[in-house]
């Protein structure tokens, strides 16, 4: 044997391997946008273009990997520092599942949503779903959410009475202080915030950059909150008009509703009914000539004991036109909409199923009411079409509705058959904690109220806290590396076109408002008092987080008065009014700097997003789409950052100029362009205390 002639081909294989460039994973990218999926939602029968991209002669091959079969994909084109590659694939009517297999000389990886593994991770794969689409107008759309008692009070003549009636041990009071912060136990106290008083601020929320106003529930109801819908039928005539207004006011220790006859009129009587019914139609129409959309909550779960289906407080036992309730009469047209225990406890049957035992929340019995079932999806067409044409619902606890997820899961897909053909356009998104994903398949809901995939990691890193300041945790403020896996872990549930449009939330009516949760206390208003909830806060800390929702996946969305400094703990101080002529006009200016940022730029709207770096007190990720390129930086903590980011893996070049359009600061914040060169593949930015930078790329 020659050693010679071996060691010399030995070390000329060496010379050869180490002439390849060192594979670097991070480069490779693919996601469901339409960066990468050509069409991005397509039909059954379409042929799909899927690209994927890696760095420029640093990988030999890519296959599309579709179950145990694997497809070559070929190169494209080159573009920058990357190879891009694609395959197209004919769609059938089932989801299509696939992932990446990545060939580097005897190196093998694979790419799903989670990035590069040395494993295959069928959970993490892409998912197309043929025939799925969420509205166009939902992605990236910049969503208000109202609280409609604590808003504005544009009619006087709608207010709820004191005394109008009684509801949970006392009766209701008419709050004359608008700056009063909302009572303990106050869900019958009334603001007098109505349809009116949105309307007369639509000017506001056009100027503030709102596309989508979405409301808390609307429809008759004796709560504030109205969460315990009395009449699906009708906007709440307190909210709507009042044209019919007759009877009286509950006498001083007089606890039976039926003596309430001001409120029976109010609440019973056609004219009313119709009347608000009409407001509502036309605030829906002004909505839609600026351009702006509706969204209504759907609260199908459960119904309130008020309900005319139940009728405990038996208000519409003796009104012309109404069906006796469920609980006042055993032959009720509606017996079969609730669980009743004992069926011989009639008349006035107490015995029936409450929502987490709740006697004012009855739980709704869909299994074994075809009737019930059918009302509820006429309910769903109804407000999606004419007259009223919302552009769709929100659903309240949906995960809970029925008695079984089979049933559940059956209800949601009939529901959004009917939403979608009464109106296409409409978008359907549910309230839900946990995993969405078995929803998230294209055949129920749009999308969801993002706690996992955004509230709760964004809360985590920039405060510590707990969305409900139930708790702070030293260990995860500005745990860069948490939210990384956070973030990437739970946005995996989505579809791509659910994700686009999910509705990403600061704070909202069911937990602490985000100003509130920078002070670091935790509690909630019953044990720290009203004024601890304002007391520390840090601005520049809300500034950041303004800074990401308005640059991250999603629909970014604000709960009415966090954009003027509203604070407040958990409900119900989260619920506090909106301040007029109390704003913090410097937050709103901010607000809607970042709007503006985020509508004049589609990477932000509907764009890919890529993590760059996360350390302790640091995050920085890119947006890009097509040949835009965006990148966003965090400094969480009490000192300034200097750091080299690495910009090569979003498709920034070094010949390119870095442009800054945003830079908060502990004090506020300057939308003044400052120009940073790119060496290398890497710009150094440095990032004063508590900042937020964003940044554009120039040829």
């Amino acid at each position: 044997m020659n050693w010679e002639k071996i060691v010399l081909l030995s070390e000329s294989q060496y010379y050869i391997l180490g002439m390849r460039p060192v594979f670097q994973p991070s480069a490779l990218f693919s996601d469901e946008t339409e960066n990468f999926v050509t069409p991005m939602e397509p039909e059954p029968g379409d042929t799909v273009t899927i690209r994927f991209r890696a760095k420029r002669d640093n990988i030999d091959a890519v296959y599309l990997r579709i179950g145990d079969e694997a497809l070559l994909m070929e190169n494209d084109h080159v573009e920058g520092y990357f190879d891009y590659y694609k395959i197209e694939v004919k769609m059938g009517i089932r989801p299509l599942k696939y992932f990446f297999e990545v060939r580097v000389g005897r190196l093998t990886c694979y790419f799903d949503k989670l990035g590069p593994s040395k494993d295959i991770r069928n959970n993490y794969s892409f998912v197309l779903v043929p025939g799925f689409h969420t509205p166009d107008w939902a992605k990236g759309a910049v969503m208000y959410q109202i609280f409609v008692d604590r808003f504005y009070n544009g009619d006087k003549t709608n207010d709820v009475e004191d005394r109008e009636y009684f509801y949970i041990g006392d009766a209701t009071s008419k709050v004359t202080d608008w700056n009063k912060c909302p009572a303990y136990m106050g869900i019958r106290e009334f603001y007098g915030g109505d349809i009116q008083g949105v309307m007369d601020k639509l000017d506001y929320l056009q100027d503030l950059g709102v596309d989508v106003i979405y409301f808390n529930p609307i429809f008759v109801s004796p709560s504030n909150h109205k969460y315990d819908i009395q009449d699906y039928d009708y906007i709440d005539p307190h909210y709507g008009k009042i044209v019919k207004d007759t009877g009286d006011l509950l006498a001083e220790g007089d606890c039976d509703n039926t003596h309430a006859t001001r409120y029976i009129t109010r609440v019973t009587d056609k004219a009313n009914l119709e009347a608000s019914n009409e407001l509502f139609a036309k605030f829906v129409e002004e909505v839609h000539r600026r351009g702006m959309r509706v969204i209504l909550d759907g609260v199908f779960n459960h119904c309130g004991s008020f309900n005319k289906w139940l009728d405990r407080e038996r208000i519409y036992e003796n009104q012309e036109g109404y069906e006796k309730g469920a609980y006042v009469d055993a032959n009720s047209p509606y017996r079969s909409f609730f669980k009743f225990h004992d069926e011989h406890a009639w008349p006035y049957n107490k015995t029936y199923d409450g929502w987490w035992g709740h006697d004012t929340l009855p739980k709704m019995s869909y299994e074994n009411s075809p009737k019930l079932h059918d009302y509820i999806l006429r309910i769903a067409r109804k407000w999606v079409s004419p007259p009223y044409n919302v552009d769709g619902w929100r659903l309240d606890v949906a995960a809970d509705l029925g008695f079984s997820n089979e049933y559940n899961h059956q209800f949601w897909r009939e529901f959004r058959e009917a939403v979608k053909e009464a109106n296409p356009d409409a978008i359907i998104l549910a309230e839900h904690y946990g995993d969405p994903r078995s929803w998230l398949q294209g055949d129920q809901w749009d999308t969801v109220m993002n706690y996992d995939a955004f509230m709760e990691p964004l809360t985590w890193f920039f405060t510590g806290m707990e969305k409900h300041s139930d708790e702070y945790r030293e260990d995860m403020l500005g745990n860069g590396l948490h939210f990384e896996w956070a973030m990437g872990h739970f946005m995996t549930s989505f579809l791509g076109p659910s994700l686009q449009v999910s509705m990403n939330e600061l704070s909202n009516h069911d937990h602490s408002r985000f100003l509130t949760r920078t002070n670091h206390r935790v509690g909630r208003v019953a044990n720290l008092g009203y004024e601890a909830a304002g007391e520390n806060v840090n601005k520049a800390i809300m500034r950041e987080a303004v800074v990401m929702q308005m640059t991250w996946p999603g629909a970014p969305t604000i709960y009415y008065g966090d954009e003027a400094g509203v604070c407040g703990f958990t409900d119900p101080d989260n619920r506090r009014t909106y301040p007029w002529g109390h704003e913090d006009k410097e937050l709103i200016e901010f607000h809607k700097k970042m709007i503006r940022i985020h509508k004049d730029h589609p990477a932000l709207m509907r764009g890919s997003v890529k993590i760059i770096e996360s350390s302790h007190q640091f995050l920085c990720y890119g947006r890009f789409m097509g040949t835009e390129r965006m990148l966003i930086a965090f400094n969480n903590s009490n000192e300034s950052m200097t750091k080299d980011i690495r910009v090569h893996d979003i498709g920034i070049r070094s010949e390119d100029k870095m442009i800054q359009i945003m830079q908060t600061y502990a004090d506020g914040f300057s939308d003044d362009m400052v120009c940073y060169d790119v060496n290398r593949g890497a710009v150094t930015l440095t990032l004063p205390p508590t900042s937020a930078m964003v940044l554009t790329a120039v040829k």
